[in-house]
């Protein structure tokens, strides 16, 4: 008998001590972390009421389903159950598969496959595919769990419920700021949490034990130095930049950033001098938003005649890196990366040298 359930009324239902396994499970969706918790807990009590033997196999539209039919007939010399697990991540089992799907609801309703629980993996399906003939099968004879995908307007109370079963709770703001820095992702939201349970006590967790927690292992990318130098915050851009050395970030593509938005800055800065459309030569350059922001601020505080120099600097590097050291320069590239960075981070500000 058919049983449509979401992700959490699975947990309910095979948590429950006196539930016996149904014959066939369905996992709808496209949390992949939803799905991969769904497929742990049926494995889990799987095992504990025997099957012991499990068997995997990814279909599409041209796959063969005879591996599968043999393996329901297959019987244990040690008298195991089998747990079968078919996964089709197209949705699209084609018109062979659909005929496969059909038949093995078909032997699950005459009772000819005793042994055998079966779990079918799918993505979420469009509602022409959910009214298949194959799809309606499944229905009847399954317990078909959808498993949505988490909303942003849901995730903090997707996190409250999750700290909770670790015995934590965090205040609303703490709520909204780790769902604004995960979103989209809830594996890394899962990771988050659990890095909390290791992290902290149970009870109360604070916006700054959240921030804490996750900034301090934070993945810097290129870009997030150029914004800091733009931005003028030397010390968080050397920061970056050595986040990004450690991480074995390419220099050639660490100064292919620096060294672009530097070209980018010298042309403005002389359009600018010349009395030039500023505006129009940003949107030219399809520069929007809070990078237009950035640039103007350092137009605003760097002399238009430090841009040449830079733009000097950032070739130098480039041939020292290839092996051309240019007498002046020191010889870890790294360094001078380091060097050319505070050059535009600090310029303007008085009284500061790299």
């Amino acid at each position: 008998m058919g049983q449509t359930l979401d992700a959490d009324g699975l947990q309910r239902l095979l948590q429950a001590p006196a539930t016996s396994l149904a014959q066939c499970f369905v996992l709808c969706g496209d949390e992949i972390l939803l799905q991969v918790e769904s497929a742990d807990t049926i494995r889990a009590r799987a095992r504990e009421q025997g099957h012991l033997e499990r068997h995997r196999f990814d279909m599409d539209g041209r796959s063969d389903w005879a591996p599968v039919f043999a393996t329901t007939q297959t019987v244990s010399l040690f008298g195991d159950k089998q747990l079968i697990e078919v996964s089709i991540p197209t949705g699209k089992p084609g018109k062979a598969g659909g005929e496969a799907i059909q038949e093995l609801c078909a032997q699950l309703a005459n009772q000819q496959l005793p042994d055998s629980l079966l779990v079918f993996q799918l993505p979420r399906l469009d509602k022409a595919t959910r009214s298949s003939k194959w799809a309606q099968a499944l229905a009847t004879q399954a317990v078909w769990v959808d498993v949505p995908l988490i909303e942003r307007r849901a995730l903090p109370n997707w996190i409250q419920q999750r700290l909770k079963r670790q015995q934590q709770h965090a205040e609303p703001e703490a709520l909204e700021w780790l769902a604004e820095k995960v979103e989209g992702n809830l594996l890394a939201a899962f990771q988050e949490i659990a890095k909390l349970g290791l992290l902290y006590p149970e009870g109360a967790l604070s916006i700054e034990n959240v921030q804490t927690a996750v900034l301090n292992v934070a993945r810097y990318n290129i870009f997030d130095l150029r914004d800091a130098m733009l931005a003028g915050q030397a010390q968080r851009a050397l920061t970056i930049l050595r986040g990004l050395q450690g991480e074995g970030e390419a220099l050639p593509l660490v100064l292919w950033a620096v060294g672009d938005e530097i070209r980018l800055l010298a042309r403005l800065a002389l359009l600018q001098s010349n009395g030039g459309d500023l505006s129009a030569a940003l949107r030219q350059n399809r520069v929007f938003g809070p990078r237009e922001q950035l640039l103007r601020q350092t137009l605003q505080r760097t002399p238009a005649r430090a841009w040449p120099q830079a733009l000097k600097h950032a070739h130098e590097i480039d041939r020292l890196i290839k092996g051309l050291a240019p007498a002046d320069l020191l010889d870890d590239a790294w360094e001078e990366m380091a060097r050319l960075t505070l050059r535009i981070a600090l310029a303007g500000q008085r009284a500061t040298r790299p």
